[in-house]
């Protein structure tokens, strides 16, 4: 795949950039060992002065970089300004609370004495360069969520993106090198996908976290595993939203647009399997076609739309075959359901009922604003269809009884559980999945200390 710009909403290609050299590949990763000796023995206010400068320059920058991720990848423009100022609140966050949450922890005084010390101490220390594998749907904040507490922590960041979004990648370069970090901290690699392996097996990267599918998570993975590598892997998600008679079905239709449509419904935490009662299943259903069916679908940098382009010409291809192999196996499209004329990847709001297993939208992701709705005799009917996926993200569950809440809590395969709202990120909570959706956590404490060398520090008497 070509490392250039091409606007999904017309197929043009605006700028094709050329791949780094070995040469440069390997400046760049001498400069990065080179940083991290220096980087590494800085404080955490050392740190946190330019983190806190580059949420500063992010919000300057916020209406020119999020034109600029729309050209790219065909997010709305109101959605990637959001994304900017998202980006910036969690550089802020950890800013703020990185010497707390790798302050030095001290075990039980009685436990010391126990060992025959007279003093034990755990201590998170960084462990050199890492490198992230990034996608182009959320171009800033993956980038973001990952480097901010990496940086925090003393690491040093080496960053290949996705080829689609090369205008974004050279853009967070420059960001966090306006901001004061030392040059080599944060270095983008405009390498393509078969060049990662190399990076990933030199010894000087000590580490590294991909966001992205399932192939490309094994992938890193495997390597990795043959290096003895850690690795933080977030792959695909097909959330289950979960409706029960005793939601409130008006806010869980409203919602349920949202949650499957944001970022054009490429998303992995985005609902995608909508699991209904039956003795409420119509009636949501209509409500929840009748708001998928209103959403505005068009140029993405008009900020009247609600529903931009796909990104990219194969991810087109892909969800409009998913769709027709479910419609010729005896699912009814609702709304939507069929590629409209004219330039550029757009894909309609679409509904389907009568899914049944034997669909390949059923296990598959559906990457775009498609939505499949199952009805459900019971609780134990809605969690079995929730769980008969290979992904374990995240999950939400629409209902005002608590002992529903906690069975949900108790018996669904996830790495999240929303109850009467959408998944969402946040810089104080944990992220992340389970199964075929990936390992490790980013964000919170959690997410900081992954790329931590956690070290016992044990004194004698």
């Amino acid at each position: 795949m070509p490392i250039a710009t091409v606007n999904p909403a017309t197929g043009e290609t605006l700028r094709t950039y050329q791949a780094m050299g070995q040469e440069e590949v390997e400046r760049r990763l001498l400069l990065a060992e080179a940083t991290f000796r220096t980087y590494r023995a800085t404080t955490f206010a050392e740190r946190a002065t330019p983190l806190r400068r580059a949420a500063e320059l992010l919000d300057e920058d916020r209406a020119e970089i999020a034109r600029v991720i729309t050209t790219e990848m065909g997010k709305p423009v109101a959605q990637a300004r959001s994304e900017a100022a998202k980006c910036a609140k969690a550089m802020r966050w950890y800013a703020d609370r990185g010497a707390d949450l790798l302050a030095d922890e001290r075990p039980d005084a009685a436990d010391v004495r126990d060992s025959g010390a007279s003093r034990v101490l755990v201590r998170y220390r960084p462990l050199g360069p890492v490198l992230a594998v990034m996608p182009w749907n959320f171009p800033l904040w993956q980038v973001i969520r990952f480097a901010a507490p990496a940086l925090t922590a003393g690491n040093v960041c080496l960053l290949k993106h996705a080829s689609n979004v090369p205008r974004t990648a050279l853009y967070l370069e420059d960001l966090f090198r306006r901001a004061g970090f030392p040059e080599g901290c944060f270095q983008t690699l405009l390498i393509g996908s078969s060049t990662v392996d190399g990076v990933l097996r030199d010894e000087r990267v000590k580490a590294a976290t991909l966001t992205g599918s399932e192939p490309a998570g094994r992938a890193v993975a495997a390597t990795a595993g043959q290096m003895i590598k850690k690795t933080v892997l977030e792959l695909g998600g097909s959330d289950p939203f979960v409706v029960m008679p005793s939601a409130d079905l008006e806010r869980a239709a409203q919602v349920a647009v949202t949650a499957r449509t944001q970022n054009c419904g490429q998303s992995c935490i985005a609902a995608k399997r909508f699991i209904v009662h039956a003795d409420v299943h119509d009636a949501f259903t209509d409500r929840f076609t009748e708001g998928m069916r209103a959403l505005r679908m068009g140029d993405p940098l008009l900020e009247e739309t609600d529903v931009g382009p796909l990104s990219s010409e194969q991810g087109h291809t892909d969800l409009a075959e998913l769709v027709d192999d479910a419609v010729r196996g005896g699912a009814d499209a609702r709304c939507g359901g069929r590629i409209p004329e004219g330039p550029g990847w757009f894909y309609p709001p679409t509904v389907l009922t009568g899914i049944d297993r034997d669909m390949r939208i059923h296990r598959e992701e559906a990457f775009g604003p498609v939505a499949t709705v199952y009805r459900a005799a019971d609780l134990d009917e809605a969690l079995l269809i929730a769980n008969d996926t290979d992904f374990g993200l995240s999950s939400n569950l629409w209902t005002r009884d608590t002992d529903e809440v906690d069975r949900f809590v108790r018996d669904v395969e996830a790495g999240g559980v929303f109850v009467n709202g959408m998944t969402v990120s946040h810089p104080a909570f944990p992220f992340g999945g389970v199964r075929r959706s990936g390992y490790g956590r980013e964000l919170s404490e959690h997410g900081i200390r992954e790329f931590c060398n956690i070290t016992t520090v044990w004194q004698g008497l």
